[in-house]
């Protein structure tokens, strides 16, 4: 079976640790990091940004199992949420670049069928 949203057709993925205490090298407290988390969300990153820059830079690999609750949680409490959800949020950028596209190119039709998958998507 193939993906629904993408091209690939392996069932291979990244898997999350089975145990849910944080590992011992992590030395960053619960309040560190979720003062990390509302000072990255205020300089206007995305929830999946953040989790990125953290374990990039702060060698934090999963932010739940330091501080017991997801990123999204952790903003949603300090009221600094996005409004729209993030994956919509980029179907919605993908489908205004590509109605972009399609005034510049009219004849290209398959920008025009690729844009009425990603509207599908939005109206979901």
């Amino acid at each position: 079976m193939g993906r629904v949203y993408g091209n690939g057709k392996g069932m291979a993925s990244s898997a999350l640790p089975y145990r849910r205490k944080p590992p011992t090298w992590v030395k960053m407290k619960t309040e560190d990091v979720c003062d990390h988390i509302c000072k990255l969300a205020k300089k206007g990153l995305a929830p999946s940004q953040i989790g990125v820059t953290l374990r990039d830079s702060f060698g934090i690999p999963q932010v739940r199992s330091v501080t017991g609750n997801k990123i999204l949680r952790i903003l949603k409490a300090n009221g600094l949420a996005p409004t729209l959800p993030e994956d919509m949020y980029f179907l919605i950028k993908k489908a205004v670049a590509i109605r972009k596209h399609l005034d510049k190119n009219r004849k290209d039709k398959d920008s025009k069928f690729r844009l009425i998958l990603v509207e599908s998507r939005i109206h979901r």
